[in-house]
């Protein structure tokens, strides 16, 4: 590929973000950040919902604030059993309690507190690379700690976005959440990655369905690569 060839397919790439952007705030509406989340709460949240559903993940997270009265240092000195049985709805209590000890570990080491206020000061690289340092958290957890608590600029990649990014061709259709998570990071400006998240995932949901999509009723249509190659898809 020539230098004008790769400079017009990123033009072109860059104009179908824009696209399904501007189109599903037409179709859904414009999610507005209202204030972020206490982001340790966002960070052992996440940590639950590897997994399993948001449903398991959130009844886990309660009985943990429950069993232990809402205090992160009661948590972090509480005998492992104690944390795998409160948090048991989620799945993988045996993997996940010790992270999330160790994770409470090196918060209270690094700050003196249970608090991550640090970060929003941070570039977003360091920030992810400070979160992802820690047990138990991958690129997407730290990108949903840094844009719901703090607006910030990281996009979360999960499988609603991760399908419909491949089936419209805004990724390679083997790309992984990584990869994609960088893909929309480079091609829109970061106060568009709230309401373009929350609207992926509530199209990934309504209409871009993983196993049945209801392409007929979908808005992205006119420019998705599923939609218009459906006989190479099935291959």
């Amino acid at each position: 590929m020539t230098t004008d060839e790769s400079s017009a397919a990123s033009s072109a790439l860059q104009k179908k973000a824009e696209f399904i952007y501007i189109t599903l705030i037409e179709h859904f509406g414009e999610p507005i950040f209202q204030g972020g989340d206490d982001p340790v709460h966002q960070l052992i949240s996440t940590i639950l919902s590897a997994n399993t559903n948001d449903v398991n993940s959130g009844r886990a997270f309660e009985q943990l604030r429950q069993a232990f009265g809402d205090d992160w240092e009661a948590v972090r000195t509480a005998p492992l059993d104690a944390i795998k049985a409160a948090i048991r709805p989620a799945g993988m209590y045996n993997q996940k309690a010790p992270a999330i000890v160790a994770t409470l570990e090196r918060i209270k080491h690094d700050r003196g507190a249970y608090n991550l206020d640090h970060l929003p000061q941070l570039p977003v690289q360091e920030a992810r690379a400070y979160l992802t340092a820690l047990p138990g958290v991958g690129f997407k957890t730290a990108s949903i700690v840094i844009l719901f608590c703090f607006n910030g600029a990281a996009f979360p990649v999960d499988t609603h976005i991760q399908r419909i990014s491949q089936r419209t061709g805004v990724s390679p259709r083997r790309a992984n959440p990584d990869r994609i998570m960088r893909i929309w990071e480079g091609l829109l400006p970061p106060a568009t990655f709230y309401a373009l998240h929350i609207n992926l995932i509530r199209h990934g949901r309504r209409i871009c369905q993983a196993q049945t999509p209801r392409c007929d009723l979908c808005p992205l249509q006119s420019i998705c690569d599923y939609r218009q190659q459906a006989g190479e898809w099935a291959t």
